[in-house]
């Protein structure tokens, strides 16, 4: 049975969203101020967008909000920063959406698995050593180098399940 902190990945209708995109942006922020990282304007914005809501977002969708508030950015812009973002663990990107989600474990690094629920679109994010362990030792024993590593799970969330999308 998962605990209620796993059952809050798919967060309930009412919760407090804004309090979870301003939680981020401040972890964001104490990460690169301790490890001598610059979150530029932009690159804020951008994780800011990529928060915005717990359902992965593309990259020209972020490229559309960006240029709707008067400002206008241009595509290479936008993928800088999404791979700043992406090379310091910020943000992860899900390969099967080619769509990006912020990352909710900046503690440690890590090789996320995503749930991703077909029908309201919201990605969890959970990592678990044992997984990470297994694929090590089945890489050391294959004698292969291990450069990147996507888990993604497709089916439906308990919220959705049940009916009670919101």
């Amino acid at each position: 049975m998962a605990s209620k902190k796993e059952k809050d990945l798919f967060p309930a209708a009412n919760h407090d969203h804004k309090a979870c995109i301003k939680t981020a942006l401040n972890e964001a922020e104490r990460y690169c101020r301790e490890n001598g990282l610059r979150l530029t304007e932009l690159r804020r914005r951008v994780l800011e967008l990529v928060w915005a809501s717990h359902r992965p977002v593309g990259a020209y969708d972020l490229l559309e909000k960006i240029s709707s508030n008067n400002r206008k950015a241009a595509p290479p812009t936008v993928y800088r920063s999404l791979d700043f973002l992406m090379e310091h663990g910020l943000i992860h990107r899900i390969a099967s959406l080619n769509a990006y989600v912020g990352c909710s474990h900046l503690d440690h690094h890590h090789a996320p698995r995503f749930f991703i629920c077909d029908q309201c679109g919201e990605a969890a994010e959970l990592d678990d050593p044992v997984i990470d362990d297994a694929i090590a030792r089945d890489a050391k024993r294959l004698g292969f180098r291990v450069e990147r590593q996507t888990l993604e799970i497709s089916g439906v969330c308990a919220t959705c399940e049940h009916g009670s999308t919101g």
